[in-house]
């Protein structure tokens, strides 16, 4: 018997999506999660981008939480928030509160040797500084979406960005 496709999907996030607005923004629903870690991974800042990037790291740790039930539809929106700088992989992460272990989907950053990765992303200051921005262009993202003629996320960053950046201008 073959078995049969997944329907439902855990979802390891790390970064701007462990933002419940940003997650409604996109997926019109926030779905139960759970406090995760993702072992032998770490979370870096990239030079002018305000989200982060995870790649595999001995002994390194990313603190994030596991987003549950997560349906085919929803993951295709995902795939196509995190777009082609990102690689959905699947791992597995620890339950904070039980110590389970679970399988996840999660999007590890493609380039393995970016110059442009760095440090280490902070969530806190993210939330202040660059949350509301972030929102909009997600909304932004997300009405684009239903469009025939959809723009890809990075193509809807870059152009958010830069709006802001020229209204930012003298």
């Amino acid at each position: 018997m073959a078995s049969s496709p997944q329907s439902v999907f855990n979802v390891f996030v790390y970064g701007s999506l462990l933002a419940d607005d940003i997650v409604r923004a996109l997926l019109k629903r926030v779905p139960p999660s759970n406090p995760a870690i993702l072992h032998n991974y770490h979370r870096f800042s990239i030079k002018g981008r305000v989200y982060p990037a995870i790649l595999p790291v001995e002994n390194k740790r990313v603190n994030g939480k596991v987003l549950l039930d997560i349906t085919v539809p929803e993951l295709n929106i995902l795939d196509a928030f995190e777009d082609v700088e990102y690689e959905r992989t699947t791992v597995d992460v620890s339950l904070m509160d039980s110590s389970k272990t679970l399988q996840a989907e999660t999007y590890v950053w493609v380039n393995k040797r970016d110059p442009d990765l760095h440090g280490e992303w902070d969530f806190e200051e993210w939330k202040v500084l660059h949350k509301g921005d972030f929102l909009k262009m997600t909304m932004g993202f997300s009405e684009e979406m239903e469009l025939p003629e959809s723009k890809t996320r990075v193509a809807t960053y870059e152009s958010f960005y830069a709006q802001e950046e020229n209204k930012s201008k003298p």
